[in-house]
């Protein structure tokens, strides 16, 4: 049964995009050089689909028109579904659009099969907290400060969300891997 992990890098003060969505502050932090982690070579086997929002599936990637342009630096192939209220009338290949969370997260859980769906995107992993199934949480931290943008997790008003360590890779990219407790 496919298991529904949050991954995202994080610069240190907790955002996983700059303002405005930007990204462009990741290619000299994670795996720009062609280096690869342990943690992610282990992470990009594992991921069996893609469960994204409309906002991280057509926002900026820092590699647009390249050929690490896509999840992982370009190197993932396989299922990736969107979770939008605005589906395109002519979708790519590989991507299928779904209009609520129920559908969204069936259809990526089917296409995993045993493997992990990896949940791109901080307003769709936080649905999938508040819906009771997210399953895990990876962050790689880097080493720099944002100021703003997106942070990986907001509740307004706060709430508290349990996490249990879970995983720990050593000698690897920095990572903080967790379960969330239940």
């Amino acid at each position: 049964m496919a298991k529904l992990l949050y991954s995202a890098t994080m610069s240190l003060d907790g955002f996983i995009a700059g303002p405005g969505g930007d990204m462009s502050w990741l290619t000299e932090h994670f795996v720009a050089d062609g280096g690869e982690s342990a943690t992610v070579a282990r992470l990009l086997a594992d991921v069996g689909a893609i469960l994204a929002g409309h906002n991280t599936f057509g926002g900026d990637d820092p590699n647009r028109g390249t050929d690490k342009e896509g999840a992982f630096g370009g190197r993932y192939h396989g299922p990736v579904v969107v979770l939008t209220h605005r589906p395109p009338a002519d979708p790519p290949q590989d991507v299928t659009f779904r209009t609520d969370l129920p559908s969204a997260v069936a259809e990526a859980t089917a296409a995993a099969g045993d493997k992990y769906v990896n949940v791109l995107g901080a307003n769709v992993a936080k649905q999938c907290l508040e819906a009771g199934l997210l399953d895990e949480v990876l962050v790689f931290v880097a080493p720099v400060l944002l100021g703003d943008g997106v942070p990986l997790f907001r509740h307004p008003g706060g709430t508290k969300v349990r996490l249990e360590p879970y995983r720990r890779d050593a000698g690897t990219t920095p990572h903080l891997w967790y379960r969330v407790v239940r």
